[in-house]
C-alpha cells in the first residue's frame, strides 16, 4: 500500500507541536492543532504567526491551520497523518493513543514526537493496528531551522508507514530523515548527551591540569569541527536543568553494562550551580553570564568552576588547528580531547548497530542534530581509525564494535571512494545512499 500526507493533525501546542503545525502548514498541508483548550490552542497559533522567529513566513500558511481543543479530537478522521506532541509523560501519552485510535481513518499513519520515551513502552498492550501504523518522528527544536528528524519504527510498524513519513519528512518538510532504532534517547541525544556528561567531569580534570574554561571550549569547538558554544556555552544554551532530566532518563533507561552509566551524576561544582538555579542563559547565567549596560557596552563573565566565582571572561584558543594534531599531542589539551572528544567517538563506535543499522545515520544525526562538521566515523577517518585502535590497546582498553570490524576485515577507513561507500557491520562495503 502506498500512502499519501496532504494533511496533518498535530496533538499538543507546545513548543514542538506548534513547529511541527508550522513547517507543515508552510509545506502547503491542511493542519489541524489541538491543544488542552481552545485558549491553549489559539495561544500556540498566536506564537506561530508572532513568535521569534515565526514559525510561518506567509498569512497563507497560517491560515491552512485549524485550532481546537482535545474535545474536537474526532476531526482527525480527515487527517492522513496524526502527530502526538504532548509533554513528555508516557501515561499521558498513553492515554491520548487510547482516545485517538478509534477516531482515526484506515491508512492514516501516527506518530509521537518524543526525545526519549522508548515507542514499544508507549504501545505496548495497544491495538494492533495502532502498532502497525505508529513511529516515532523526532524533531529538533527549532523545528523550522533545525535539519534532524530521527524516524524510529515499532516492532509491528509495517514499512509503507515508515516510508511515506520519510518521504513526506524529507521531501515536504525538507528534513534530514535519519533512521534509528527504539533504544534510549535514539542516535543523537545518546551521542550527544554522552559527550556533554562525560565532558563536564573529563573537563574538570583538564581545569585542575592548568586549562582554563575559555580553553576547554576552544578546544572542543574549531579543531574537532563542533560549534563554537564548545562544551560549557552548550549545556549553557541548553540549561542543566535539562541535562538533568536528560541524565535522570538514561538512569532508568541505559543498558546496565552501558558506559554512559560513569557520568549520569554531575560534578560537584556543577551540582551545585543547579542547587542554587544558576542553569544557563535562561537564568541569566550558568558558566557564562552576559551583562548589558545602558550604554550599550556589554560584559562577558566566566562562573570560574575552581574558585567557585565569577571572573572577567578570557580569550582563548586552541594551540592545535586539526582534530588528528589536538588528540594525538602530548599536552594537556592533547590529553583532554583525547579523554572528551575520543571518549564519544569510542562510546558512537560501540553503539552500531544496537542504535541504527549503519554508521551513515549516526554520522547524519550528528551533523545534523548537533552542528559537528563530522559525524563520529567521517571524525575517525580523518583521526586514523588504526592509530586510535593502537592508542585504545597500548592503555590496555576494549576496541568498540565498529573499530574492531574495520581491524578485522583490514579496512583502513569507514568510508571510501570519496565517501560513496561505507563500511557495514557484516566487514564489508556498501553504497551511500540519500544525501
Amino acid at each position: 500500500m502506498t500512502r499519501k500526507i496532504e494533511s496533518v493533525a498535530v496533538l499538543g501546542g507546545g513548543t514542538m507541536g506548534a513547529g511541527i503545525a508550522g513547517a507543515c502548514a508552510e509545506a502547503g498541508c491542511r493542519v489541524l492543532l489541538l491543544d488542552v483548550s481552545n485558549e491553549a490552542a489559539a495561544k500556540a497559533l498566536d506564537r506561530i504567526v508572532n513568535g521569534r522567529p515565526p514559525a510561518v513566513d506567509t498569512p497563507e500558511a497560517a491560515a491552512r491551520i485549524e485550532t481546537g481543543s482535545f474535545d474536537d479530537l474526532a476531526k482527525i478522521a480527515d487527517y492522513d497523518w496524526i502527530c502526538e506532541a504532548v509533554i513528555e509523560d508516557l501515561d499521558t501519552k498513553r492515554t491520548l493513543f487510547e482516545r485517538l485510535e478509534p477516531l482515526r481513518k484506515d491508512g492514516s499513519v501516527v506518530s509521537t514526537n518524543t526525545s526519549g520515551i522508548p515507542l514499544r513502552s508507549i504501545t505496548e498492550g495497544m491495538p494492533e493496528r495502532l502498532r502497525r501504523d505508529i513511529t516515532v518522528t523526532h524533531f529538533f527544536n527549532p523545528v523550522k531551522v533545525m535539519k534532524l528528524m530521527e524516524l524510529v519504527p515499532d516492532a509491528d510498524t509495517t514499512q509503507d508507514a515508515v516510508d511515506a513519513l520519510a518521504e513526506f519528512c524529507g521531501q515536504r518538510l525538507g528534513k534530514g530523515v535519519v533512521h534509528a532504532k527504539d533504544t534510549v534517547n535514539f542516535i543523537g541525544n545518546r551521542i550527544g548527551c554522552y559527550w556533554m556528561l562525560a565532558g563536564l567531569h573529563k573537563a574538570r580534570a583538564a581545569l585542575e591540569q592548568g586549562l582554563c574554561m575559555e580553553q576547554v571550549d576552544a578546544v572542543m569547538g574549531a579543531p574537532v569541527g563542533l560549534p563554537s558554544t564548545g562544551l560549557y556555552g552548550l549545556i549553557d544554551l541548553i540549561g542543566l536543568d535539562i541535562m538533568d532530566f536528560v541524565a535522570k532518563n538514561l538512569d532508568l533507561n541505559l543498558p546496565a553494562d552501558d558506559a554512559g552509566r560513569a557520568w549520569l551524576g554531575f560534578p560537584p561544582a556543577e551540582r551545585d550551580m543547579m542547587a542554587r538555579g544558576q542553569l544557563g542563559r535562561k537564568t541569566g547565567g550558568g558558566f557564562y553570564k552576559l551583562t548589558k549596560h545602558e550604554d550599550g557596552s556589554r560584559t562577558k563573565e566566566t562562573f570560574d568552576l575552581l574558585a567557585g566565582d565569577w571572573r572577567p571572561a578570557q580569550e582563548a584558543s586552541s594551540s592545535h588547528g586539526d582534530a588528528k594534531s589536538l588528540i594525538f599531542a602530548d599536552d594537556v589539551e592533547g590529553r583532554f580531547a583525547w579523554a572528551c572528544m575520543g571518549g564519544a567517538l569510542v562510546y558512537a563506535a560501540d553503539l552500531v548497530p544496537r542504535i541504527s543499522d549503519d554508521i551513515v545515520n549516526v554520522d547524519r544525526a550528528m551533523r545534523w542534530g548537533f552542528g559537528w562538521k563530522k559525524g563520529p566515523f567521517e571524525l575517525l577517518d580523518e583521526i586514523g581509525p588504526s592509530e586510535v585502535i593502537t592508542r585504545l590497546e597500548q592503555e590496555a582498553h576494549q576496541v568498540p564494535r565498529m573499530l574492531a570490524i574495520l581491524r578485522d576485515a583490514g579496512a583502513e577507513s569507514f568510508y571510501r571512494d570519496g565517501g560513496k561507500e561505507f563500511l557495514g557491520a557484516d566487514g564489508r562495503y556498501r553504497p551511500v545512499t540519500g544525501e
